[in-house]
Protein backbone atom coordinates (compact mmCIF):
# COMPACT_ATOMS: atom_id res chain seq x y z
CA UNK A 1 0.00 0.00 0.00
CA UNK A 2 1.43 3.34 -1.46
CA UNK A 3 1.91 6.22 1.91
CA UNK A 4 -0.51 8.78 1.59
CA UNK A 5 1.54 11.57 1.67
CA UNK A 6 0.98 15.46 2.14
CA UNK A 7 4.72 16.23 3.27
CA UNK A 8 7.79 14.18 2.07
CA UNK A 9 8.46 11.77 4.67
CA UNK A 10 11.94 10.99 5.60
CA UNK A 11 12.76 7.58 6.85
CA UNK A 12 16.22 7.61 8.61
CA UNK A 13 18.54 5.26 10.79
CA UNK A 14 21.51 6.45 12.63
CA UNK A 15 25.19 4.10 13.55
CA UNK A 16 26.75 5.68 16.20
CA UNK A 17 29.68 5.61 19.09
CA UNK A 18 27.51 4.30 22.02
CA UNK A 19 23.82 5.11 23.15
CA UNK A 20 24.73 8.31 24.73
CA UNK A 21 22.67 11.35 23.51
CA UNK A 22 24.91 13.49 25.18
CA UNK A 23 28.29 12.18 24.62
CA UNK A 24 28.19 9.51 21.70
CA UNK A 25 28.67 10.94 17.91
CA UNK A 26 26.90 9.79 14.72
CA UNK A 27 29.06 7.32 12.49
CA UNK A 28 26.82 6.61 9.73
CA UNK A 29 23.14 8.05 8.36
CA UNK A 30 21.06 6.75 5.99
CA UNK A 31 17.93 8.22 4.83
CA UNK A 32 15.25 7.04 2.37
CA UNK A 33 13.04 10.37 1.09
CA UNK A 34 9.83 9.35 0.23
CA UNK A 35 8.28 12.19 -1.63
CA UNK A 36 4.14 12.75 -2.29
CA UNK A 37 4.56 11.33 -5.58
CA UNK A 38 5.74 7.97 -4.27
CA UNK A 39 9.48 9.31 -5.52
CA UNK A 40 12.29 7.74 -3.44
CA UNK A 41 15.76 9.20 -3.00
CA UNK A 42 18.17 7.30 -1.09
CA UNK A 43 21.36 8.84 0.83
CA UNK A 44 23.73 6.85 2.90
CA UNK A 45 27.04 8.59 4.55
CA UNK A 46 29.42 7.37 6.75
CA UNK A 47 30.69 10.60 9.38
CA UNK A 48 33.91 11.17 11.00
CA UNK A 49 32.74 11.06 14.76
CA UNK A 50 36.09 13.41 15.94
CA UNK A 51 36.45 10.55 18.58
CA UNK A 52 37.16 7.31 19.20
CA UNK A 53 34.70 3.91 18.68
CA UNK A 54 34.33 1.91 21.59
CA UNK A 55 35.27 -1.52 20.06
CA UNK A 56 32.39 -3.23 21.91
CA UNK A 57 30.56 -1.08 19.72
CA UNK A 58 32.53 -1.66 16.45
CA UNK A 59 31.79 -5.35 17.04
CA UNK A 60 27.80 -4.37 16.96
CA UNK A 61 27.44 -2.09 13.68
CA UNK A 62 30.91 -3.30 11.93
CA UNK A 63 32.29 0.28 11.62
CA UNK A 64 35.64 1.01 13.19
CA UNK A 65 37.77 4.24 13.19
CA UNK A 66 39.85 3.39 9.73
CA UNK A 67 36.56 2.94 8.08
CA UNK A 68 35.48 6.87 9.34
CA UNK A 69 38.89 8.35 9.31
CA UNK A 70 38.59 10.12 6.26
CA UNK A 71 34.89 10.83 6.11
CA UNK A 72 33.73 14.03 6.44
CA UNK A 73 32.66 15.26 10.44
CA UNK A 74 28.99 16.39 10.92
CA UNK A 75 29.52 20.00 10.91
CA UNK A 76 31.05 19.13 7.16
CA UNK A 77 27.69 17.86 6.30
CA UNK A 78 24.89 19.65 8.72
CA UNK A 79 24.41 22.48 6.29
CA UNK A 80 23.27 19.84 3.43
CA UNK A 81 21.66 17.49 5.30
CA UNK A 82 19.63 20.30 7.09
CA UNK A 83 18.57 21.45 3.51
CA UNK A 84 17.57 17.71 2.11
CA UNK A 85 15.47 17.27 5.50
CA UNK A 86 13.91 20.71 5.48
CA UNK A 87 10.12 20.39 5.03
CA UNK A 88 10.18 16.86 5.60
CA UNK A 89 8.47 14.86 8.27
CA UNK A 90 10.69 12.31 10.13
CA UNK A 91 9.86 8.50 10.61
CA UNK A 92 11.72 5.18 11.19
CA UNK A 93 12.51 2.12 14.04
CA UNK A 94 12.42 3.55 17.72
CA UNK A 95 13.81 6.91 16.63
CA UNK A 96 11.56 8.44 19.65
CA UNK A 97 13.73 7.59 22.16
CA UNK A 98 17.51 8.19 20.50
CA UNK A 99 17.56 8.80 16.78
CA UNK A 100 15.95 11.85 16.83
CA UNK A 101 17.55 13.49 20.06
CA UNK A 102 20.92 12.65 19.12
CA UNK A 103 20.11 13.81 15.35
CA UNK A 104 18.91 17.40 16.87
CA UNK A 105 21.77 17.29 19.34
CA UNK A 106 24.04 16.93 16.98
CA UNK A 107 22.91 19.72 14.44
CA UNK A 108 22.54 22.07 17.66
CA UNK A 109 26.63 21.29 18.25
CA UNK A 110 27.18 22.92 14.57
CA UNK A 111 24.93 25.64 15.88
CA UNK A 112 21.88 24.60 13.49
CA UNK A 113 18.69 24.60 15.40
CA UNK A 114 17.06 21.83 13.74
CA UNK A 115 13.45 22.16 15.18
CA UNK A 116 11.36 19.28 14.98
CA UNK A 117 8.47 20.45 17.08
CA UNK A 118 6.35 21.31 13.51
CA UNK A 119 7.17 17.77 11.66
CA UNK A 120 5.11 14.53 12.10
CA UNK A 121 7.33 12.22 13.85
CA UNK A 122 6.28 8.30 12.90
CA UNK A 123 8.02 5.60 15.11
CA UNK A 124 6.70 1.90 13.23
CA UNK A 125 7.83 0.42 16.67
CA UNK A 126 5.26 2.07 18.53
CA UNK A 127 2.35 1.00 16.21
CA UNK A 128 4.21 -2.45 16.15
CA UNK A 129 4.03 -2.83 20.32
CA UNK A 130 0.47 -1.05 19.93
CA UNK A 131 -0.99 -3.69 17.74
CA UNK A 132 0.88 -6.71 18.14
CA UNK A 133 0.60 -6.73 22.02
CA UNK A 134 2.75 -8.45 24.34
CA UNK A 135 0.41 -9.82 26.93
CA UNK A 136 -0.71 -13.24 28.12
CA UNK A 137 -4.19 -12.75 26.35
CA UNK A 138 -2.54 -11.73 23.40
CA UNK A 139 -0.19 -14.68 23.94
CA UNK A 140 -3.32 -17.04 24.37
CA UNK A 141 -4.76 -16.40 21.26
CA UNK A 142 -1.73 -16.46 19.33
CA UNK A 143 -0.45 -19.94 20.42
CA UNK A 144 -3.94 -21.79 21.35
CA UNK A 145 -6.30 -19.64 19.46
CA UNK A 146 -8.48 -18.94 22.24
CA UNK A 147 -10.12 -15.65 24.43
CA UNK A 148 -8.96 -15.68 27.64
CA UNK A 149 -12.15 -14.65 29.23
CA UNK A 150 -11.21 -14.58 32.70
CA UNK A 151 -8.07 -12.25 32.13
CA UNK A 152 -6.25 -11.13 35.49
CA UNK A 153 -8.30 -14.33 37.68
CA UNK A 154 -5.01 -16.17 39.01
CA UNK A 155 -6.19 -19.42 38.18
CA UNK A 156 -7.50 -18.53 34.63
CA UNK A 157 -4.06 -16.65 34.06
CA UNK A 158 -1.83 -19.75 35.48
CA UNK A 159 -3.88 -22.51 33.72
CA UNK A 160 -3.60 -19.74 30.58
CA UNK A 161 0.48 -19.79 31.02
CA UNK A 162 0.42 -23.52 31.28
CA UNK A 163 -1.31 -24.00 27.69
CA UNK A 164 1.01 -21.46 26.11
CA UNK A 165 4.39 -22.70 27.21
CA UNK A 166 2.92 -26.30 26.31
CA UNK A 167 1.97 -24.36 22.70
CA UNK A 168 5.34 -22.77 22.39
CA UNK A 169 7.29 -25.82 23.09
CA UNK A 170 5.68 -27.79 20.46
CA UNK A 171 5.87 -24.75 17.77
CA UNK A 172 9.54 -24.02 18.12
CA UNK A 173 10.71 -27.80 19.03
CA UNK A 174 14.10 -27.77 17.64
CA UNK A 175 14.35 -24.37 16.58
CA UNK A 176 17.84 -22.34 17.02
CA UNK A 177 17.38 -18.94 18.89
CA UNK A 178 19.50 -16.01 18.21
CA UNK A 179 19.90 -12.24 19.60
CA UNK A 180 19.34 -9.14 17.97
CA UNK A 181 23.29 -9.93 16.81
CA UNK A 182 22.95 -13.09 16.08
CA UNK A 183 24.15 -14.55 18.19
CA UNK A 184 23.10 -17.96 19.29
CA UNK A 185 21.47 -18.72 22.48
CA UNK A 186 20.51 -22.38 22.42
CA UNK A 187 18.15 -24.63 21.01
CA UNK A 188 14.31 -24.61 22.30
CA UNK A 189 13.45 -28.23 23.16
CA UNK A 190 10.98 -30.02 25.82
CA UNK A 191 13.81 -29.96 28.89
CA UNK A 192 13.16 -27.72 31.73
CA UNK A 193 16.88 -26.66 31.93
CA UNK A 194 17.21 -25.68 28.48
CA UNK A 195 13.97 -23.36 28.57
CA UNK A 196 15.56 -22.01 32.35
CA UNK A 197 18.78 -21.22 30.75
CA UNK A 198 17.06 -19.31 27.83
CA UNK A 199 14.48 -17.45 29.97
CA UNK A 200 16.68 -16.18 32.85
CA UNK A 201 18.13 -12.69 32.58
CA UNK A 202 21.54 -11.54 33.48
CA UNK A 203 20.30 -9.89 36.47
CA UNK A 204 22.06 -10.53 39.92
CA UNK A 205 19.48 -8.76 42.06
CA UNK A 206 15.84 -9.16 41.18
CA UNK A 207 15.51 -5.81 40.77
CA UNK A 208 17.99 -5.37 37.90
CA UNK A 209 20.42 -3.23 39.26
CA UNK A 210 23.30 -5.42 38.94
CA UNK A 211 23.92 -7.65 36.32
CA UNK A 212 26.17 -9.89 34.06
CA UNK A 213 27.75 -8.49 31.21
CA UNK A 214 29.13 -10.88 28.66
CA UNK A 215 32.00 -11.94 30.35
CA UNK A 216 29.98 -12.56 33.31
CA UNK A 217 31.02 -10.09 35.72
CA UNK A 218 29.07 -8.45 38.02
CA UNK A 219 28.17 -4.60 36.90
CA UNK A 220 25.74 -1.62 38.12
CA UNK A 221 22.89 -1.02 35.97
CA UNK A 222 21.81 2.28 36.88
CA UNK A 223 23.50 5.67 37.56
CA UNK A 224 26.89 7.08 37.08
CA UNK A 225 28.28 3.75 37.46
CA UNK A 226 26.57 1.82 34.85
CA UNK A 227 28.32 -0.56 32.92
CA UNK A 228 30.96 -0.60 35.32
CA UNK A 229 31.83 -3.84 36.65
CA UNK A 230 30.84 -3.54 41.01
CA UNK A 231 34.19 -4.46 42.08
CA UNK A 232 36.14 -1.66 40.51
CA UNK A 233 33.32 0.79 41.89
CA UNK A 234 33.95 -0.26 45.43
CA UNK A 235 37.46 -0.48 45.32
CA UNK A 236 37.55 3.10 43.83
CA UNK A 237 34.44 4.46 45.43
CA UNK A 238 34.05 2.31 48.78
CA UNK A 239 31.87 5.13 50.12
CA UNK A 240 29.31 4.03 47.24
CA UNK A 241 28.56 0.99 49.16
CA UNK A 242 27.38 2.96 52.20
CA UNK A 243 25.56 4.89 50.07
CA UNK A 244 23.76 1.86 48.92
CA UNK A 245 23.14 -0.32 52.08
CA UNK A 246 21.64 3.43 53.29
CA UNK A 247 19.46 4.06 50.40
CA UNK A 248 15.76 2.94 49.18
CA UNK A 249 16.93 -0.35 47.29
CA UNK A 250 15.37 -3.63 48.04
CA UNK A 251 16.68 -5.58 50.53
CA UNK A 252 17.49 -8.10 47.55
CA UNK A 253 19.93 -5.68 46.17
CA UNK A 254 21.68 -4.74 49.14
CA UNK A 255 22.42 -8.60 50.23
CA UNK A 256 23.54 -9.13 46.55
CA UNK A 257 25.64 -6.65 46.38
CA UNK A 258 26.92 -7.41 50.21
CA UNK A 259 27.79 -11.14 49.27
CA UNK A 260 29.88 -9.71 45.67
CA UNK A 261 31.65 -7.12 48.35
CA UNK A 262 32.54 -10.02 50.78
CA UNK A 263 33.87 -12.09 48.27
CA UNK A 264 35.73 -9.96 46.25
CA UNK A 265 37.40 -8.23 49.40
CA UNK A 266 38.04 -11.78 50.75
CA UNK A 267 39.99 -12.88 47.72
CA UNK A 268 42.45 -9.97 48.40
CA UNK A 269 43.08 -10.98 52.02
CA UNK A 270 44.27 -14.10 51.39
Amino acid sequence: MKLKLKNPLTFFDLETTGTSVVKDRILEISVVKVMPNGETIVKTNKINPTVPIPPETSVIHGIYDEDVKDAPTFKNVAKSLAQFLEGSDLAGFNILKFDVPLLVEEFLRVGIDFDVSKRKLIDAQKIFHMMEKRTLSAAYKFYCNKDLTDAHSAEADTKATLEVLEAQVEKYDGQEVVDNLGNKLGVIENNMDTLHQLTSTNMVDLAGRIVLNNDGVACFNFGKHRNRPVTDVLKAEPNYYEWMMRGDFPQDTKRRLTEIKLKAFSSLNR
